[in-house]
């Protein structure tokens, strides 16, 4: 039999063929009345039939409706009142109006009406203020999705808590790779005999073994000074929790038999590809070791880099086989362009002009021709000082050219070489880095994750004192002919070693005196050098004013923060850092202040205990353990200064990260 619905869609084409037959039998009357009248009767007949069967369509679809409206009241009261779904109406002042038994039996209550969403559930009210659609929230030991309809003011709660579980539990069980490498293995054991380098190896061993132990890692032994650590995410956090005190544990075992050796961690997590993970726990290794080892680097996909430990100064390499491989390198990388253009950082300080003037003389020595990338209107007085200097000399100050001529020379086979900067953001004109392929880094800060991409040639050694003194070095091993360091440029040099040990005093070691003798020997003029170095009275009595505010944070902490109506450019605000770290009883030493581009220079400085690169890294700086500094936009005086202390506060208390 038909339904309901079929018989609905079969009603409408009878009544045109009624229409046809009425036509037809009209026809039929005119030429015999007797058939037409008994057609009329006929099709009346039909037509009563039609309509009665039409009246019992009409009373089945109204019965079938009301039929389907029931049920589908039905179902929706039982979806509403029984799934497990939590709905909860509330009024405009956070008061709830209704809710359907399974929310109230979350929160294992009999009834929520007219109780305050502040004392129910406060965690949902900052959703409903932000009018977030939906977020995933806590209650009662249990995990809700909570969708929020603001214009009925409506809450859906999902229960996710097994889902939730399910997913720590597949990101607590994630493979993490990570490679353990001894920083100076090499150097330490270098004049060993067997029997000592056997028990040093025995020792880091056993310790390594013991911590792999008591925190379920697997641990292989790779090389003497390479290891391979296998473990979960879980293990990992717990790890990050202790701050993987076990770098402190092999540098103060180690020290004790004078054997200071220290580890570098490079740690690979976040992927479920195997390859992927050994790729991240080299590329973390390299940073670790680019910072100046003696910590943990933690690289995830994303790009993001968690960083512990990096307590100590980076250890000084005792040969400089590293230094000539690096120059023998150079050299035949210059030879094979056609020019070599040179660029520092932005707003350039002694070092940064020094190193740039002695790689323009790697370059001479080459036979190539070499220009400086400068700006004349980013320069502070000392570095004005030098280049008024370097005007007499006509030769070398052609040679000083802007970044709009350097990228019109610049051709496929030129060389670009980036001195004491490692950062894109940091480099005078970006553009460059962009245009030219052949790219050289040569810098002494720690590397950050923020680094040049896919340079041809990298010489990093954050030991040492300055990105003049490792230039230095590579102009000793460069082809000795007829263009020799001239007295100007090896003072350059030298004044850029001077500027970043503050006269010898820190970050010192054997190398940079080698580097300054041999600057000497070369006519480097250190009169000359305090003559650049000098300073006005102006700029002394604005240092001044800026230390006069300085106060006692915490742990031997000092910060001085300056006025409102005071400018003051890099250079003075890092000297004013430096002066208080003279004062008796201050470790560390932060110097806050307006700069003349509207913006908030930071300028920290510490005697070691304190790894200010650490504490920069947090405002989106960096620099030295012992020597940092950032910029900071958009903020005042006072929010910078809540931001120093956050940033001090989250150092001394908890893991450093970046």
């Amino acid at each position: 039999m038909p339904s309901y619905l079929e018989r609905r869609q079969i009603r409408y084409p009878l009544y045109g063929l009624m229409a046809v037959t009425l036509v037809l039998i009209g026809f039929l009357s005119y030429y015999n009345w007797i058939a037409g009248a008994a057609g009329f009767i006929l099709t009346g007949l039909l037509i009563y039939l039609i309509f009665q069967v039409n009246h019992k369509i009409k009373q089945e679809m109204e019965a079938y409706i009301s039929t389907l409206s029931y049920r589908v009241k039905k179902v929706g009261e039982e979806a509403l009142m029984e799934m497990p779904i939590g709905i909860m109406l509330i009024n405009d002042e956070y008061y709830i109006e209704w809710t359907n038994p399974f929310i109230a039996s979350c929160f294992q209550e009999d009834t929520l009406v007219g109780r305050s969403l502040y004392d129910v559930a406060d965690s949902v009210v900052p959703l409903i203020k932000q009018e977030v659609e939906t977020e995933i929230v806590s209650l009662h030991d249990r995990k809700f999705r909570v969708i929020h309809k603001p214009e009925e003011r409506l809450l859906y709660f999902f229960d996710v808590t097994e889902q939730a579980e399910i997913e720590k539990m597949y990101h607590d069980e994630r493979t993490v790779i990570s490679i353990i490498y001894l920083d100076n293995y090499e150097d330490l054991t270098q004049g060993m005999d067997d029997q000592t380098k056997s028990s040093l190896n025995s020792l880091v061993t056993s310790i390594l073994n013991k911590w792999a132990t008591n925190n379920g890692v697997f641990f292989k032994r790779v090389s003497s000074e390479r290891f391979i650590a296998v473990f979960s995410e879980r293990i990992l956090h717990q790890l990050e929790k202790g701050k993987f005190s076990i770098l402190d544990e092999v540098r103060e075992t180690t020290s004790k038999q004078n054997v200071p050796l220290t580890l570098s961690i490079g740690v690979g997590t976040g992927s479920a590809s195997l390859p992927e993970l050994g790729t991240l726990a080299q590329s973390s290794l390299d940073l670790a070791l680019g910072r100046g080892g003696d910590q943990v680097a933690i690289r995830q996909p994303n790009g993001k880099v968690k960083f512990y430990g990096g307590k100590t100064n980076p250890v000084e390499k005792r040969t400089r086989v590293r230094a000539r491989v690096i120059s023998h390198a150079l050299k035949e990388l210059v030879l094979r362009s056609d020019k070599v253009l040179i660029m520092g950082h932005k707003h350039p300080d002694m070092d940064s002009i020094g190193a740039a003037i002695g790689i323009l003389k790697v370059a001479q020595m080459n036979k190539r021709e070499g220009y400086i990338i400068f700006n004349k209107n980013e320069i502070d007085t000392s570095v004005y000082r030098l280049m008024k200097e370097i005007k007499q000399n006509e030769e070398l100050y052609s040679r000083f050219i802007s970044s709009e001529q350097a990228y019109e020379i610049a051709t496929d086979d030129t060389l670009l070489v980036v001195v004491d900067t490692h950062k894109p953001s940091l480099v005078i004109d970006e553009r460059l880095l962009n245009r030219i392929d052949n790219v050289v880094v040569i810098d002494h800060h720690r590397r950050s994750e923020d680094f040049i991409k896919n340079p041809l040639l990298v010489y990093m050694e954050p030991y040492a004192s300055s990105t003049a003194e490792l230039v230095t070095e590579l102009l000793e091993y460069q082809p000795k002919n007829n263009s020799k360091l001239q007295m100007l440029e090896a003072t350059a040099l030298l004044a850029g070693i001077i500027v970043d040990t503050k006269s010898f005093t820190l970050r010192t070691g054997s190398r940079t005196f080698d580097a300054a003798s041999y600057l000497r020997s070369h006519g480097a003029d250190t009169v000359l050098v305090q003559k650049f170095l000098k300073e006005d009275i102006d700029t002394y009595l604005k240092r001044a004013k800026i230390i006069e505010n300085v106060y006692l944070y915490r742990n031997g902490i000092v910060i001085s923060k300056g006025k409102e109506d005071i400018e003051c450019d890099q250079v003075l605000i890092a000297q004013a850092a430096d002066t208080l770290l003279t004062m008796d009883g201050v470790a560390a030493a932060f110097v806050i202040s307006k700069k003349p581009d509207d913006s908030i220079g930071i300028s920290a400085r510490s005697l070691g205990e304190v790894n200010v690169q650490v504490i920069m890294e947090h405002l989106e700086g960096g620099g030295h353990l012992t020597n940092a500094a950032t910029q900071l936009y958009d903020v005042s005086l006072d929010e910078a200064e809540d931001m120093l202390r956050n940033a001090i506060d989250e150092y001394l208390e908890g893991g450093q990260k970046e």
